[in-house]
């Protein structure tokens, strides 16, 4: 998965599951870091 595909699921992600600015950037985060993992 590229990281431009990767980010931009990420970011809808975490804008659809974040409630505020600090639990969106979390989220986005983490769905970034299991997108990556999944890749392996």
């Amino acid at each position: 998965m590229n990281n431009l595909f990767r980010g931009l699921l990420a970011g809808y992600g975490a804008k659809k599951l974040g409630g505020g600015c600090f639990s969106t950037v979390l989220i986005f985060i983490v769905l970034w870091y299991v997108l990556g993992q999944c890749n392996n």
